[in-house]
């Protein structure tokens, strides 16, 4: 079997430099796991790539994903948001950036933070799969639905399971690259070296 890049990120060379140096990568900083948190939510209907042309314009725009920034904002500065067209402009993704703004600082304000939430899904350790194609990754899995679950009881939206799953994927705390894809590796190197195995 030679080794070769996962399938999906063949189109475009920002696709492949994601998939090669963060999609499956362990992702335990709080910051992080928010704008991904945010980009997954504002993907959703949509292809990966459309929000990764965009990520760097949802960076600036949304004040680099500060949530504390992101609670306070009005109606008004939403509706300047959509009228960006740097950004999805879905009324419902955008007012949902807010509300899991304010969902992130009530955990925070509850003592947890956002990594130990989503990491006690995986019992703090990434799951590593060896799919051999794409047509054996799921697209939920029971974890994500109760993670989906805990995080609508704990105010956040647009985190339905298939949502969750792809973060997941993203963060690292599922390695879903193909078995002959190198990254594949590389994601385990680093989950090992940062004790998530």
């Amino acid at each position: 079997m030679t080794d070769q890049r996962c399938g999906w990120c063949l189109s475009t060379p920002l696709y492949q430099q994601y998939h090669d140096e963060e999609w499956g990568r362990p992702v335990t900083d709080d910051a992080r796991l928010f704008e991904f948190l945010i980009l997954e939510g504002a993907q959703a209907g949509l292809a990966w790539i459309t929000v990764l042309n965009k990520r760097e314009n949802y960076r600036r725009l949304f004040d680099g994903f500060d949530a504390d920034k992101i609670a306070r904002y009005r109606p008004a500065k939403i509706e300047r948001l959509l009228q960006d067209a740097g950004i999805i402009r879905n009324r419902r993704k955008v007012e949902a950036v807010v509300k899991n703004a304010r969902a992130y600082l009530a955990l925070r304000e509850r003592g947890q933070t956002l990594a130990d939430f989503l990491w006690q899904f995986t019992d703090g350790r990434v799951v590593v799969n060896r799919p051999r194609s794409l047509a054996d990754i799921p697209a939920t899995t029971p974890v994500s639905d109760a993670m989906s679950r805990a995080l609508k009881k704990a105010g956040f939206s647009f985190v339905g399971s298939t949502i969750m799953y792809a973060h997941m994927q993203a963060t690292g705390m599922v390695n879903d690259h193909l078995l002959n894809c190198p990254a594949q590796r590389r994601c385990v190197e680093v989950a090992r070296a940062k004790n998530l195995l």
